[in-house]
């Protein structure tokens, strides 16, 4: 069987979701979890876009030894070059360079004629060729662009030194058997006297970036591109774990395996959820909630007598353990520390000695403690907070006329803490009145979820909050989570006002994306 190399640009791609900011330690630590899940190349920014994903690249770059590491650039040199300087500690480097082909980006976007376009091809991609052995080309709005052209675009790039050609459905325009005459157009009239691997980039406008992606790779694509969960500007990306599902359970008609990992999905979809502060649909294929749930009676009764009558992905095949020994409030350091292997989870020991305490406070509280509240303690204890003033602690207190006090405490990283307090007509509105007293911003609070970690009354909350700073209109999205509702709310929406904080400190800085001219 053919294998397919999987090239994940969550961390790129999926960053220009509208709130999504990834802090750099969080980047890093879903790269670490991505290379664990198999990804073969991972697109881990836009060196030129600001100095934090100038950093963020750098840091992958160091820190994997298994998976390429690729920076995207714009037709630029100056591009190409933050991506060397960025990549030059990796241990197998790429560059992904583009530029527009369609008529109406050439025309109102790049403002270029069709040979221009060419010439910046050729320019651009033989310059990058020059630092790096491996170089992407991506003709961006591949699917609106004329048939001649377009391969025309794709020839200029292998002539001048690309080895991958991939061919992004930038505004997620086309459909599967469109998609899958492309790629058989491009493959069989490109010419080289070396191998081309192709790949498609789908995006989700239409809901059809998985079948895009699939009929791709029947149409020849050796590389797939896409996102964790799907996660993207405007409706998304395609969802890896879609399709490296898909590759599993009909290989027999994809004629095309995979190095994905497939019991390290749920965790890596788990993490990507929590850092990007969006939670995963109860029924989003592969990965969501109710993914194994059988409602109807006749449905039930026959996976009870055998699971493949309506279950074609086993819970255990994308790392959901049935049988799992949880643990409890008399479990040891060295049961702890044991369930941690167990999951695979790298810590190092003094991580561990404050694991080990904040899951002592939550087995106080919890009667079993499973595989996702470990997860999620360990996702939330070492990244998720971001670097300024973090949460402390809240008190509540109930008013005559039926409205709530609430005193906040925040900590800065010198451990001096501050007291803010508030009223509100519920305890919520008062810890984040409180919360706002503190940060002194104007930020409006836009949506606002509570989901439960895991069943049961006793569950640990995840509350997902996106807030907008008003004085510059930049959504941000930020999570928290607690044993406490009230507390995983503060959590959550103090990480929001760090967000919008460093924004206007300048740390976080303007997205440069595909939209932006050259």
């Amino acid at each position: 069987m053919r294998k397919i190399e999987f090239l994940d640009t969550s961390l790129r791609d999926g960053e220009q979701t509208p709130g999504v900011n990834f802090s750099v330690k969080e980047k890093v630590a879903i790269a670490k979890q991505l290379e664990k899940w198999g990804i073969s190349a991972i697109e881990a920014g836009f060196p030129a876009a600001s100095p934090d994903s100038f950093e963020a690249v750098q840091q992958i770059a160091k820190t994997l030894t298994k998976t390429a590491v690729t920076g995207l650039a714009r037709a630029v040199k100056s591009d190409i070059d933050a991506a060397y300087e960025a990549l030059k500690d990796a241990k197998f480097p790429q560059v992904h360079v583009f530029i527009a082909t369609s008529p109406v980006h050439m025309t109102y976007k790049l403002k270029k004629t069709p040979d221009e376009v060419i010439a910046s091809i050729t320019e651009h991609v033989s310059y990058a060729k020059s630092l790096f052995d491996v170089v992407e080309f991506s003709p961006e709005d591949a699917t609106r662009t004329e048939k001649d052209f377009l391969l025309r675009a794709v020839q200029t790039a292998v002539d001048a030194g690309a080895t991958y050609i991939n061919i992004p459905d930038t505004v997620g325009f086309t459909t599967p058997s469109e998609y899958y005459e492309t790629f058989k157009f491009l493959i069989e009239n490109v010419t080289s006297d070396r191998e081309i691997i192709f790949s498609p980039h789908c995006h989700d406008d239409l809901g059809m970036a998985t079948a895009n992606t699939l009929a791709a790779i029947k149409g020849g694509a050796g590389r797939i591109e896409g996102t964790i969960n799907g996660i993207g500007e405007r409706a998304g990306n395609v969802a890896l774990e879609e399709v490296a599902v898909a590759l599993e359970i009909r290989k027999d008609y994809y004629q095309a395996t995979s190095d994905i990992v497939l019991n390290e999905t749920f965790t890596t979809s788990e993490l990507v959820s929590r850092f990007s502060g969006i939670p995963v649909p109860k029924n989003k294929a592969v990965v969501g909630g109710n993914a194994f749930a059988h409602e109807s009676g006749i449905h039930q009764d026959g996976v009870l007598k055998n699971p493949e009558t309506y279950e074609i992905i086993t819970p255990e095949m994308v790392g959901v353990k049935k049988n799992s020994l949880p643990l409890g409030k008399l479990s040891g350091r060295h049961a702890f520390v044991e369930k941690l292997h167990e999951l695979d989870i790298e810590v190092t020991d003094s991580e561990v000695q404050d694991l080990f305490a904040k899951f002592k406070i939550l087995a106080d509280k919890k009667h079993e403690i499973t595989d996702t509240d470990i997860r999620a303690l360990v996702a939330g204890t070492t990244v998720e907070n971001h670097e300024g003033f973090q949460f402390d602690t809240l008190t509540i207190a109930s008013n005559l006329d039926g409205t709530q006090t609430v005193t906040v405490a925040m900590r800065n990283v010198d451990n001096e803490s501050i007291e803010t307090i508030a009223n509100g007509s519920g305890s919520v509105e008062a810890a984040f009145n409180a919360i706002d007293k503190f940060f002194n911003q104007t930020v409006k609070l836009e949506s606002y979820t509570i989901v439960a970690v895991t069943d049961g009354i006793d569950a640990q909350a995840e509350v997902h909050v996106t807030v907008e700073n008003v004085d510059t209109g930049t959504i941000f999205n930020a999570s928290g989570l607690d044993f406490d509702v009230l507390r995983a709310s503060a959590i959550a929406y103090s990480n929001a006002n760090t967000l919008v904080q460093r924004e206007n400190a300048g740390i976080i800085t303007k997205k440069i994306s595909e939209k932006d001219t050259i």
